[in-house]
Parts: C-alpha cells; sequence; structure tokens
C-alpha cells in the first residue's frame, strides 16, 4: 500500500531533498545537489518566487520506507497575466513501482482539479530558470548542477498514466577545438562599428553587478516569445543575483553594449560544477565548499548557461562579438569541451546561432501532459 504525506516540516522537506540521494547513490552519472542549496529553494521565506507562486511537497511512503517524492506547483504569473491555466510539478522521482508514480501524479492532478487548470505539465521547476525535463537519451553521460537525472524507467512511468510529449529539449556539446575564430573575427569587427557597440570585459564580481538587473530585463525581453516563459520579476532578480553570480567567474559573463551604454546582448557561461559537485555528496562543509572553489578556478569544461539578444538587434550578428570574447577568455584559460544547456528542439534561431561549432547531441528530454 503506498501513503502519501505532504512535507510541512523541516525534517519531511529535508527527507524529500534527500530523497535522490538513495535511488541513485551506485549512479556514476547523477549530480547532487547542494542540500542547503535546495532547502534554501524550498523556503517560502527565503525564495521570493513564492510571492507568485506557491508550492506543496509530498513524499510517497512504502511501509516506513520513502519511495518517491513530487512538488505541486502553480505560478500565478502565468495562470492570472497569460492566461495559461498549467499545473505544473517538479522534483519528481520513484522507484519503478507505478502504483507510486500513480499516487504521486494523481496528487498534483487533484491540485490542479480544485484550482480548476487545465492541464498539468511536468517535470519543470518554478520559472525558466529552474530545471526542466525527464531525461529520455544520455543516461550514460554526467549530468550537470542545471538539469535533473533520472533513470531509464521515469519516461515509461508517464505514458503508463496517460501522459503525452508537450516540449522536446536537446543537450549539446563541442569541442573548444572546434571553434574557428574565422567564423566570427572580422564580422565582430564590422558589426561592432556599423552598430556602434561594444564588448565590456570586467574582471570582478562587482563590475558585474551593475549590469545584472539589466541584463535579467534583457533576458526577459529576449525569452518572451517562448512557450511557457514565465517573466522575472524585479525582487527575483534580486535573489537570482544572489543565488547565481558567485558561482560565476565574472570574466565568463560578457555584455555588449551600444554607444549609449545601454545593453544589447549579454551570455553567461559557468564552469562545469559536476565532479566537485559529487565528491561534494551534497555538503558544503567540511570538504564540499574546496572541491567547488577548485572546480570554478580550474575545470576545463564550461556550461553556456544564458544567452540573450535585444529583440532589435537579433540576426545582426551580435552572438559573434561575444563568442569573440569568449574565444579569447577560454583560449587563455585552455577549455576544453563546451556545453550547452536543454534548448527546445523547435527554437531555429538558437541552432543557428551554433551551427558552426558543430555541436553533438548529447542528451534529449522531455516534458510531458495530461489534461485535467
Amino acid at each position: 500500500m503506498i501513503t502519501i504525506k505532504e512535507a510541512t516540516s523541516k525534517k519531511d522537506l529535508k527527507a524529500f531533498v534527500r530523497f535522490p540521494f538513495s535511488i541513485y547513490k551506485d549512479s556514476k552519472y547523477w549530480v547532487p545537489p547542494i542540500i542547503r542549496q535546495e532547502l534554501e529553494t524550498f523556503n517560502k521565506d527565503k525564495n521570493p518566487i513564492f510571492k507568485d507562486a506557491e508550492a506543496r511537497f509530498f513524499l510517497a511512503y512504502k511501509g516506513e520506507d520513502i519511495v518517491g517524492r513530487i512538488a505541486a506547483i502553480i505560478n500565478w504569473l502565468e495562470v492570472d497575466k497569460q492566461g495559461i491555466k498549467k499545473m505544473r510539478f517538479g522534483w519528481f522521482d520513484f522507484i519503478d513501482d507505478l502504483e507510486v508514480s500513480k499516487a504521486l501524479l494523481e496528487v498534483v492532478e487533484n491540485i490542479g482539479r480544485a484550482q480548476q487548470l487545465s492541464y498539468a505539465e511536468g517535470p519543470v521547476g518554478f520559472s525558466n530558470l529552474d530545471k526542466v525535463g525527464v531525461m529520455t537519451e544520455g543516461f550514460d553521460q554526467l549530468g550537470t548542477m542545471i538539469t535533473w537525472y533520472n533513470h531509464p524507467y521515469y519516461i515509461d512511468h508517464y505514458m503508463a498514466h496517460g501522459y503525452t510529449i508537450e516540449k522536446s529539449y536537446s543537450e549539446n556539446k563541442f569541442p573548444f577545438s572546434n571553434v574557428k575564430p574565422e567564423f566570427f573575427k572580422k564580422a565582430q569587427d564590422l558589426i561592432k562599428r556599423r552598430y556602434k557597440i561594444r564588448a565590456l570585459n570586467l574582471t570582478k564580481t562587482q563590475e558585474v553587478m551593475p549590469y545584472a538587473d539589466r541584463m535579467f530585463d534583457l533576458f526577459n525581453e529576449s525569452y518572451s516569445s517562448l512557450s511557457s516563459f514565465v517573466e522575472i520579476t524585479d525582487i527575483q532578480k534580486a535573489y537570482f543575483k544572489k543565488k547565481f553570480i558567485s558561482f560565476v567567474n565574472p570574466e565568463y559573463i560578457k555584455f555588449v553594449v551600444d554607444e549609449h551604454d545601454k545593453l544589447v546582448g549579454f551570455a553567461v557561461v559557468m564552469p562545469r560544477f559536476a565532479g566537485a559537485l559529487q565528491k561534494a555528496n551534497g555538503k558544503l562543509f567540511p570538504f564540499g565548499f574546496s572541491h567547488i572553489l577548485k572546480a570554478k578556478k580550474y575545470s576545463k569544461d564550461v556550461i553556456f548557461y544564458l544567452i540573450g539578444i535585444h529583440p532589435d538587434y537579433q540576426n545582426k550578428g551580435v552572438h559573434a562579438v561575444i563568442f569573440n570574447e569568449y574565444y579569447e577568455t577560454f583560449r587563455q584559460k585552455g577549455i576544453e569541451t563546451c556545453y550547452r544547456t536543454p534548448e527546445l528542439e523547435d527554437n531555429v534561431a538558437i541552432k543557428q546561432i551554433w551551427k558552426h561549432f558543430d555541436p553533438k547531441v548529447y542528451a534529449r528530454r522531455k516534458t510531458l501532459r495530461k489534461d485535467l
């Protein structure tokens, strides 16, 4: 018999966060989160997303043993402002037992019906900066800190419970040796002169911060036309600055501004922390923090986390300016492999940006939906 219990106490939420550590303890590819950071994400007093969203967390028990978890999420900006009557769910993990996954999904579906929402979709997070998608290919590839890893049986459970594919994402990588500067070196010089733009070379975090709010504003403008996009609010910007910027080498954040110092393009690259996070095993102390700092300084692999171009400057080659800046930085640091975060497979524009680097798909993932 499966029992579902809502996780409301600190003890329960910690059990919620720790559950994947049990079902992936023997995996070479799963990347554990930092437990403290995960708990802060679910803390209504610390994460400003809860001003515009709500979430409930559930654990599935078989006897005394936890056998699954799920987060039921409603983003009211999405529901009320955009008119998308979506019941979100994420952080969905379970043993290979159809009764477990069914019981957890039914809790989410019932909440959605009670709120008169039209459909459930997941796995997704609170916003577009959260993790997304159940992995369907790439199980023999090391995960990242910004994606969920899962067992191959997960997708079969979705299908068995009447869910259908809603969105498809791919993850790509390419060796830095594929980057040929002749594709963007001359072009970026011409583009700078034609549009009177310039790149900013920042080397300190405090230099980055004055541009961070403008970066999130541009992120909103750049991605607003994509499906499932939910705007980042002002209060969330402050939270994300604190949460993410300190993890990023300042020289890995590139800004392009026009003659009036208006931000027209940006990109954020992160060191690949996967190996360091596996060594940390969910804890910053006593040694986890040192593993992360070492990776931040010495990692030879990087992840392109965000890239955004102002709508007025799209298709004008601004990305060539950004790539030129990264080429010089990566060459000096001896970067070997570049990874990209999950991207919608129907996003033709992003594929065009990367085509000269001959990227290869190494993983795929889906979100799935069910009408309520």
